[in-house]
């Protein structure tokens, strides 16, 4: 089907610097030929959903972050969003979100305070700094897989054009000691593979598990000489456990000697990946999928090289964890265009609730679903 079809807008000026010389928009260039932003952004920027089910519902209601398409009013709460921030823990991204504020000097409307969006969810936490989502994502590929369908599905019901998706974690080095950083620029899985592999209708779908690598770059460059911490970009292993599936010793099975743990742990880091994680092959895949910029960014906890405790303290540690904070706050800013504080947020518009009955609903649909 060529990509300037009734369903798929024509290229993007990104993909018209890949197409070969004397290739016009008009030409009949097929969708898999063009990158996938083409066929899954409106012309304007705006998210397309690779699912034609969802508008032909009633109300879409994202279970895991307690909103609904016919409940809220998504476009007014979320519309402006250019940055989301992910990260593990509900705690660590409210940290997030209060750090951003001060960053980009955001004054919230007086007699207010942070809220937690998602709160009705028990499930993720979700902050709005001005254009910055701040969301945890919990722990490993399920609990990120499903935060990122409901965060793209919202990206899309809001209306929002052309989000960059960053997601800030710890990690194992590979070679590198603690509190170094590393941006990916791919991912991969416990094979060495390139793609997050999951079974749909009992078939095995294989989904690329690409990151842009010109925002990897560009997150690079924002790291100074002053940083205490060097920021290296490679590729980043990312694992369906956090024992075995990482060649732990210290886990409650190990049928593996210390000797062929290393052996596997230098195979790995003489294929260029530099960290182990658990979260960024779904994370690359979907984004990649959804044809959303996306760039993850860790903090190296220990060199797994040299062990699997980690030994450093809770102060080292905190300390460590802003430091991916610090590069994408100076990459919000630079994007931001700001050369002082933010102004003050404008006085509050309307309704977000657009719909008691349903809000009802979905509050309930999300504390009881499973």
């Amino acid at each position: 089907m060529p990509c300037n079809s009734e369903d798929f807008p024509v290229p993007c000026d990104r993909c018209m610097d890949k197409l070969p010389e004397g290739e016009t928009p008009e030409g009949e260039k097929t969708n898999a030929e063009v990158k996938s932003c083409c066929y899954v952004r409106y012309p304007d920027g705006a998210v397309r959903l690779r699912n034609p089910n969802i508008e032909l519902m009633d109300q879409d209601i994202l279970y895991h972050l307690a909103l609904g398409s016919g409940s809220h009013d998504l476009q007014q709460m979320f519309g402006d969003v250019k940055f989301v921030c992910m990260g593990g823990t509900p705690k660590r991204m409210e940290q997030f979100a209060n750090f951003i504020m001060d960053e980009i000097g955001y004054k919230l409307p007086a007699g207010t305070t942070l809220l937690d969006i998602s709160q009705y969810s028990y499930r993720y936490s979700m902050y709005k700094v001005g254009p910055v989502l701040s969301i945890s994502h919990g722990m490993g590929i399920p609990s990120v897989g499903i935060l990122l369908h409901e965060v793209i599905k919202l990206m899309y019901h809001a209306r929002v054009k052309d989000p960059v998706f960053f997601r800030l974690g710890t990690c194992g080095g590979i070679g590198l000691d603690g509190g170094q950083l590393v941006i990916t620029d791919e991912a991969v899985d416990g094979m060495m593979r390139p793609f997050l592999e999951l079974p749909v209708l009992g078939q095995l779908v294989q989904r690329p598990s690409k990151l842009d690598t010109e925002l990897a770059k560009e997150l690079q460059s924002l790291s100074t000489q002053d940083d205490p911490f060097e920021t290296h970009v490679g590729r980043t292993m990312c694992t369906y456990d956090f024992y075995e599936g990482q060649g732990r010793l210290d886990g409650a099975f190990c049928d593996y000697t210390e000797k062929e743990k290393l052996e596997f742990l230098h195979k790995v880091h003489d294929n260029n990946i530099l960290n182990m994680e658990m979260e960024s092959l779904a994370f690359a895949a979907l984004t990649h999928h959804a044809g959303i910029r996306a760039a993850v960014i860790c903090v190296t906890l220990l060199n797994r090289l040299n062990g699997d405790q980690v030994a450093s303290s809770k102060e080292v540690l905190n300390e460590w964890q802003n430091r991916p904070q610090a590069i994408v706050a100076r990459y919000i800013k630079k994007h931001m265009g700001m050369t002082g504080p933010a102004p003050r947020p404008p006085p509050p518009g309307p309704k977000t609730v657009v719909n008691s009955k349903k809000l009802k609903f979905v509050r309930e649909e999300s504390q009881s679903y499973e």
